[in-house]
């Protein structure tokens, strides 16, 4: 689907640092990113959401997750990491990994007091801060088990 922008990504017509990269996934920083080292797992084929995802590409998207966990905690010094499998705002499944600084990096409704919420843009990461991160992450996973 060569509209939809994490498919551009994937076969590399967007410019995207890789943290990770296999023949079904790629992984890189989140472009409003909530916090340093928040990345998106995308697969390369095109599934508009969770529910229509294959079992075994879901299950990939978990695994690297994991591991990808485990190497945030030990990078950004967190005792969490949120996983959270996503396609809403781009029409293409995706999971994000955000490593938890603050219990509320991730916000729901039990945190907020404010009736009506008013919201602005995420700051856009600069092209080389998502590289650094895509590195460090990608240096990392390279240790992992």
């Amino acid at each position: 689907m060569k509209e939809c922008l994490f498919c551009r990504i994937a076969v590399g017509a967007f410019d995207a640092s890789f943290a990770f990269e296999d023949e079904h996934l790629v992984v890189f920083p989140d472009l409003g990113s909530i916090r340093r080292g928040h990345v998106q797992i995308v697969p390369k084929q095109h599934f508009e959401t969770f529910e229509v995802t294959p079992p075994d590409i879901a299950a990939h998207i978990l695994h690297i997750g994991q591991r990808l966990a485990r190497v945030q905690k030990r990078l950004y010094g967190v005792d969490r990491v949120t996983f959270m499998f996503s396609g809403g705002d781009i029409a293409h499944v995706h999971a994000h990994l955000i490593p938890m600084v603050e219990k509320t990096d991730v916000t729901s409704a039990r945190y907020i007091a404010e009736q009506n919420l008013t919201f602005h843009a995420l700051p856009e990461l600069h092209r080389e801060t998502r590289r650094e991160i895509a590195n460090e992450l990608r240096d990392a996973l390279s240790e992992e088990p």
